[in-house]
């Protein structure tokens, strides 16, 4: 049995046959619109937003397992913004605005990703991205609202969310 990796980045919920997925799948015999449609089906949740996608082949049997990837921290926040692109100049130039949930809710989904030991540790990872492309949280700059997390003021909203942060 040989076991066959393919990683692309897709559009969530838009892959189509075309290049590069097709012409790479087609050696493996695979039903290409198949594999398409399923990847689309597990990526329509990240809608807009690169997402990595592995496809994972037994090339003896042909059958394929679809494993998707979390967005990057960039662009959900763009996402959450409303945002098409970072700031070239975030100090300067705004992109757009969150609310504080929107940033708990991008830090619980990054947590395998993120070397934070607690969602208040994530938070400020998140907070700092927010800050590096010029997204603004409830109108107030990231650093800003990074030192408002550490003084506990958001820690009831914190509380709310720890539950999932657990899991």
């Amino acid at each position: 049995m040989v076991k066959k990796t393919l990683k692309f980045i897709v559009e969530g919920g838009k892959a189509t046959p075309g290049p590069p997925i097709g012409p790479t799948l087609s050696p493996y015999k695979l039903n290409v619109v198949e594999v398409v449609n399923k990847i689309n089906e597990l990526t329509k949740d990240y809608e807009g937003l690169p997402v990595p996608v592995e496809i994972e082949i037994d090339t003896d049997t042909r059958k394929y397992e679809v494993r998707v990837g979390i967005p990057t921290t960039t662009a959900l926040l763009m996402k959450a913004a409303g945002a098409k692109e970072p700031s070239g100049d975030p100090a300067h130039k705004k992109i757009g605005d969150v609310k504080f949930e929107d940033i708990v809710k991008i830090a619980i989904m990054k947590k395998d990703q993120l070397t934070a030991k607690t969602l208040k540790a994530a938070v400020k990872t998140i907070l700092g991205t927010a800050r590096a492309i010029g997204v603004t949280v409830e109108g107030k700059d990231p650093k800003e609202v990074t030192k408002l997390v550490e003084q506990g003021v958001y820690d009831e909203i914190l509380s709310k969310y720890q539950e999932e942060w657990e899991k």
